[in-house]
């Protein structure tokens, strides 16, 4: 699943092209996720003002309205100045005078939703529990430690869970509590003001190291632009059981932790 590295490298891949751009036509094919909202006829005539990112999910910002743009299990967009007829995967397109934006999702888990605006019910449904950007301001350690404090689950299955930091995906869990020195199935509220303060750096390096090298292509990401990730090949722990330790020679181990597989170290990660 495109976590959020492959969600902001997508939006950086296609914003700046699409931005200002007046809407021609909208293709809706096979149902997805949630309803399109509108009829895709209407979005015609709207323009681009931007595109921002809210954890894992892509909005358009039209002088009307809103797109919410999720990628689903295996969703991936493509934005060009030609595309070709739509094929059997193809889902919807967004026809501006900038080019064509296209979501192409095999398992039609993803969606595009259209919104009035960002406190319609739609919105705060998909939106409003969402954690706190990991890579913003308000992702601090005093925060992050008052959320913790309060779990008592794992501290991987807290972060998976998204609501008290969100976009920290499974891959870029693992990374992060090796980077930390933290065991993945610590309990969130054992965690100690410094080690909450070394696991805050942790996710902040490691999510902007990945966004750095275009996302994790593990299946078939790709950016807009059709560019693939790089950062599985950086990866200290994930996908490596069995392997040695980057930094130690111990033999990386795999759990499995609420039907999610989790790499660590057993050495580098004791608590």
């Amino acid at each position: 699943m495109p976590e959020l590295p492959e969600v902001e490298v997508t939006r950086r891949s296609f914003a700046t092209a699409i931005a200002g751009g007046n809407v021609l036509r909208a293709w809706l094919g096979k149902p997805l996720r949630w309803p399109l909202g509108c009829d895709a006829g209407d979005l015609a005539g709207r323009q681009v003002r931007a595109v921002r990112r809210r954890g894992k999910y892509l909005l358009l910002e039209l002088n009307q309205g809103w797109l919410i743009v999720h990628l689903g299990m295996s969703g991936s967009l493509r934005f060009a100045s030609v595309l070709p007829p739509p094929g059997a995967h193809d889902h919807f397109d967004l026809v501006t005078d900038r080019g064509i934006l296209r979501l192409n999702d095999p398992r039609r888990f993803g969606a595009v939703v259209f919104v009035s605006d960002l406190t319609a019910p739609m919105a705060v449904k998909l939106l409003g529990k969402l954690g706190v950007e990991p890579l913003s301001d308000q992702f601090t350690s005093d925060t992050f430690r008052q959320g913790l404090i309060r779990r008592h689950a794992a501290i991987k299955q807290v972060l998976l869970a998204g609501d008290l930091v969100v976009g920290v995906g499974n891959i870029y869990a693992c990374e992060s509590l090796y980077l930390a020195g933290i065991r993945p199935t610590v309990r969130a509220s054992r965690l100690g003001r410094l080690r909450v303060e070394k696991l805050r750096q942790a996710i902040i390096q490691v999510l902007t190291m990945a966004i750095h090298h275009g996302g994790s292509t593990l299946r078939d990401f790709s950016s807009a632009d059709g560019s693939e990730g790089h950062f599985q090949l950086e990866t200290m722990v994930y996908a490596r059981p069995g392997l040695e330790c980057r930094r130690c020679g111990t033999s990386i181990k795999l759990i499995r932790q609420g039907q999610r597989s989790t790499f660590f170290c057993p050495i580098c990660q004791r608590s």
